[in-house]
């Protein structure tokens, strides 16, 4: 029996934050060493951020984070890390992983299979480094190996998949084990998206039972750069089980997840193994003079410390709240904002949008103190007036960092307004009431004078329906820059497909947390979190207001009976309509195809129509994706251009495919 401790470390880091890096980094390593710790992976790219972007093609910054690591190895002795890092070599740029032992650079490790899909762009910055290269890196005179390395720690042999290694078919593993590897450290940095999770913990319980290793998997936490949200969820995998898994969506800068694992059982594995074509590449070995210590057997307290509602019924919905609150928590702390300012409709957006502020407060508060999230939020001045009871403390910090606004024209209705105020009261965010109407006045005044008559609904309805909900926007981002404040836009995935929101009306705001995800689960999410809400936090009954409206923009007069579904088509018809076109990639006569047989009680004749209006609107529509503000990645049904899904701004709308479908449909 050979038993040792490993450990990976999950970090919320920051691009191009050097300083903040290195101390996360430097308190995860010491944090490692109190609890034992002879290995410890840390995430990939950590000391200069994942999402550096183009600065990756600076030499500066390969420069700089050379600078933090020479920083970082004093500081390792007694044990072994793996620091993720840009390395820049022969006029290219490598993902790098670095082994530092015990004081001394050991060596570099490069990223095989670059991660070029998706909201992934690591192509365009890093080369893939050649599997079974070997060469030398000159470092301040010194030559320290660099390539496909593997890392004798004093008998313990240590090899390396890095990310997306562990994700293609040709995984590295496969040769690790052939090589005798007893641990495979995975440095990630895997963003989240629905049901991902699962996935992961696949590759590391398939790839330990499969290669004979431990396994220890880590990966960023946060959100980290904008748009991506991280979850964390440190995993340690030995002879295909977990022995160890983190907690995801942590809001603290660092979380820690060790275990023992015995390397005798796991060699045993690999003795069993057919034998590989023997490969002569000594060079590859890279001796670190350093040996973890072995320990004698006792109770390990490691163990699957995943969260109960994570194998509950509602974990789209419990990761929902935690992502997006987590998100919204770091671009306001990161972003240096003083607070969150939302323009609240008494709708579905504009409450889903402020729920996710108060989730983001409360859920940070279940891990620190009130006073402590005020201060990790740099809002010291909020400390002094917190209450002694926790309760009230949470609701006093929400109220100093939370404003909703209800803007009202001639044509805002008792409901709306009651729900607003209902809803902004149970989470405890301020409220403020904001009379438009006079602004709206004054521009249709402006306007008719300029055309020479007067306005009406009947000839210029958009127009007149734009106008209010631009009206809306000046007070409410005087506000925000007033207060320091970060404004929030509202709008959703499915009024993005389809152009139904009014730039620098609606969509006004310097993030949107919701154009991430269509309006049909948002809708459910809110019954969910009316009904029963985040384990641990509780429903809010406030949200039975909102939830049984039928969803409208309240634009035209309320004797038209405005609904967003009567002006569009209902959004369940909409969000399909939206995954086949855009997801599946289908052309308008297939999209209605399968909706024939996923809306059976539909006329077909009425889902050709609805068919159209989607492609029509969807290709006139790509210059409003093209300004929104920044959105989180929540899944592959994403329509942000910046990140995920291109279109041109103008093309020919379909003209041909939709001529098809009205030919097939009869219409």
């Amino acid at each position: 029996m050979h038993l040792i401790r490993l450990g990976g470390c999950a970090l919320n880091q920051t691009p191009l934050d050097w300083d903040g890096n290195r101390d996360r980094i430097l308190a995860a390593i010491e944090a490692a060493r109190i609890a034992g710790v002879s290995i410890l992976c840390l995430p990939e790219l950590c000391i200069s951020g994942y999402g550096c972007e183009d600065a990756f093609l600076a030499p500066g910054t390969a420069h700089m984070a050379w600078r933090v690591l020479g920083e970082l190895v004093p500081q390792t002795r007694g044990i072994a890390v793996a620091i993720g890092l840009p390395v820049r070599f022969e006029n290219a740029v490598y993902d790098g992983a670095a082994v530092v032992a015990d004081g001394r650079l050991a060596g570099i490790v490069c990223k095989q299979h670059l991660a070029g899909e998706g909201i992934h762009y690591e192509p365009r910055w890093f080369r893939p480094w050649p599997a079974g290269r070997i060469d030398t890196l000159a470092i301040d005179g010194n030559a320290v190996p660099i390539g496909d390395l593997r890392f004798d720690c004093g008998g313990v042999r240590v090899g390396f998949e890095i990310c997306e290694d562990a994700w293609v078919a040709d995984r590295p593993g496969a040769r690790l084990a052939a090589r005798g590897v007893d641990v495979i450290l995975n440095p990630s940095a895997s963003h989240f998206a629905f049901g991902k999770d699962e996935i992961r913990r696949r590759f590391v319980t398939e790839g330990s039972r499969a290669y004979g290793t431990a396994y220890v998997y880590a990966n960023l936490v946060g959100n980290e750069a904008g748009r991506a949200i991280y979850d964390g969820g440190v995993i340690v995998a030995s002879g295909g089980a977990v022995v160890a898994a983190g907690r995801r969506f942590t809001f603290g800068d660092a979380a820690l997840t060790a275990a023992v694992v015995d390397l005798d059982a796991n060699r045993l594995v690999q003795a069993r193994m057919s034998a590989p074509e023997p490969v002569d590449d000594g060079a590859a070995r890279v001796a670190v003079g350093f040996a973890p210590p072995a320990l004698t057997p006792t109770r390990d307290a490691g163990g699957d410390r995943r969260d109960a509602w994570e194998r509950g019924p509602h974990v789209k919905e419990e990761e929902f709240a935690r992502a997006v609150a987590l998100g919204l928590f770091d671009y306001l702390r990161k972003s240096r904002s003083r607070g969150a300012v939302v323009s609240a409709s008494g709708g579905v957006d504009s409450s889903a949008v402020a729920c996710l502020v108060g989730l983001a407060i409360r859920l940070a508060a279940v891990e620190s103190a009130p006073s402590a999230v005020a201060t990790r939020l740099g809002r010291v001045d909020l400390v002094a007036g917190l209450p002694p009871d926790r309760e009230a403390a949470i609701r006093s910090l929400i109220g100093g960092l939370l404003t909703c606004v209800y803007q009202s024209t001639a044509h805002s209705g008792p409901v709306t307004r009651a729900a607003a105020r209902g809803v902004a009261a149970a989470i405890g965010a301020t409220f403020h009431e904001f009379d438009v109407e006079p602004l709206v006045r004054g521009y249709e005044r402006l306007a008719a004078v300029a055309l020479g008559r007067p306005l009406s609904w009947d000839r210029d309805d958009v127009a007149l329906q734009n106008v209010q909900a631009r009206a809306r926007s000046p007070g409410v981002w005087m506000l925000a820059n007033l207060q320091g404040a970060l404004l929030l836009s509202t709008s959703n995935r499915s009024e993005a497909a389809v152009g139904y929101a009014t730039m620098d009306g609606d969509t006004s705001g310097g993030i949107a947390p919701l154009a991430g995800i269509d309006k049909a689960y948002l809708r459910k999410w809110l019954e969910w979190l009316e009904r029963s809400g985040p384990a641990g936090l509780g429903a809010i009954p406030a949200l039975g207001a909102v939830n049984v409206q039928a969803p409208t923009a309240e634009l035209r007069p309320p004797a038209a009976g405005q609904t967003d579904e009567a002006d569009l088509m209902p959004y369940d018809v909409l969000d399909r309509v939206e995954r086949s076109a855009i997801r599946d990639k289908q052309t308008p006569l297939e999209a209605w195809q399968r909706l024939q047989v996923e809306f059976p009680d539909h006329d077909p004749r009425q889902l050709a129509a609805w068919t159209e209006r989607f492609f029509t609107l969807w290709s006139r529509n790509q210059w409003k994706r093209e300004r929104y503000a920044p959105s989180f990645h929540l899944d592959d049904e994403n329509l942000d251009p910046k990140t995920w899904c291109r279109f041109p701004i103008l093309s020919g709308g379909f003209a041909r495919e939709l001529a098809d479908l009205r030919a097939a449909a009869g219409t």
